[in-house]
């Protein structure tokens, strides 16, 4: 049940927002679809992946391509999360408002400075971003800038609407101060807790909350947890303390349960976007259900 729950919720927003739209809206993730429609509440907004989808490897099946021949804009991560298919879409839609930054292809992390960039990369690194970590909407503080310039960006392309983009805007900055208070009160506990992750998807959440990361279940960016790395990760819990293990909704979570048996630790799963949970029906509550979940397991003696 819970499982169809997660899909029902995943499968609705993929669905458009309104029928009568000032600008049509590709995002490639669920958390710029919710962001463009706090944004530009009226456009036609479709999501190209789900919550339960790794966002890293997607195909770029003939539906995608549809979708993006019709776009005004295209709102993506970037920092090369979508690199192996976002250009086979922009190119097989030959839709021209998408293909250049300087008009309907906004990526988020040009927006805001990226944490962890890489000077030099090679193959034996893994599946790393040179220009940082494209997880960014988990940090309010960037979010915020990024909605401001996603408002820019939609006046500069629906000039008609250039008022309600960035009075929308503005009212969401306002709104997000106030939750970002909360936010950090709520979520003071967790300064100090030290976690292990599955993939770096959480540390602009836990960098931004005063989380400590451990290490990684898998061995390298990309690469599923070994069986010798599992064991190293648990040599690992009994010389540190581990407050929890906690991976994506779209992510295997065998190696996780494994380690949580041998090390005595809980491990959760979390919402890492929009439609993750059944409690993250939207920015504000994925942040909610975020803090919630990580209080609720490293508050275990």
């Amino acid at each position: 049940m819970r499982t169809l729950s997660k899909l029902l919720l995943a499968s609705a927003l993929a669905l458009p927002v309104s029928s009568h739209a000032a600008l049509t809206v590709f995002a490639c993730e669920p958390e710029w679809a919710a962001l463009s429609a706090e944004i530009a509440p009226e456009a036609t907004i479709y999501t190209a992946t789900t919550a339960l989808q790794d966002p890293h490897h997607i195909q770029a099946r003939p539906g995608l391509i549809s979708k993006m021949r019709k776009a005004d804009i295209a709102v993506c991560s970037g920092a090369e999360l979508e690199i192996g298919w976002l250009p086979v879409l922009q190119m097989k839609s030959a839709n021209p408002n998408v293909q250049s930054g300087d008009k309907g292809l906004f990526f988020a992390a040009d927006q805001i400075e990226t944490i962890d960039k890489l000077e030099k990369v090679d193959p034996t690194m893994g599946d790393v971003h040179p220009q940082g970590n494209p997880h960014l909407h988990l940090d309010p503080y960037r979010m915020v800038k990024v909605a401001q310039a996603l408002a820019e960006r939609m006046a500069k392309l629906d000039p008609q609407h250039k008022d309600e983009y960035l009075a929308n805007a503005k009212k969401l900055s306002e709104e997000w101060e106030t939750h970002i208070k909360r936010w950090e009160k709520e979520a003071a506990p967790l300064k100090g807790k030290t976690l292990i992750t599955y993939h770096s998807d959480f540390d602009y959440l836990l960098k931004w909350l005063g989380v400590n990361v451990a290490a990684d279940l898998e061995p390298k960016p990309g690469l599923p947890p070994s069986t010798r790395h599992l064991a190293s990760l648990l040599e690992l819990s009994e010389k540190t303390h581990i407050d929890a293990i906690v991976y994506a909704s779209y992510q295997d979570r065998k190696g996780a349960d494994w380690l949580s048996q041998k090390a005595g630790v809980p491990a959760i799963e979390l919402p890492m976007t929009v439609g993750g949970s059944e409690q993250s029906s939207n920015l504000i509550s994925l942040y909610d259900d975020l803090i919630q979940k990580l209080l609720k397991a490293t508050s275990a003696p």
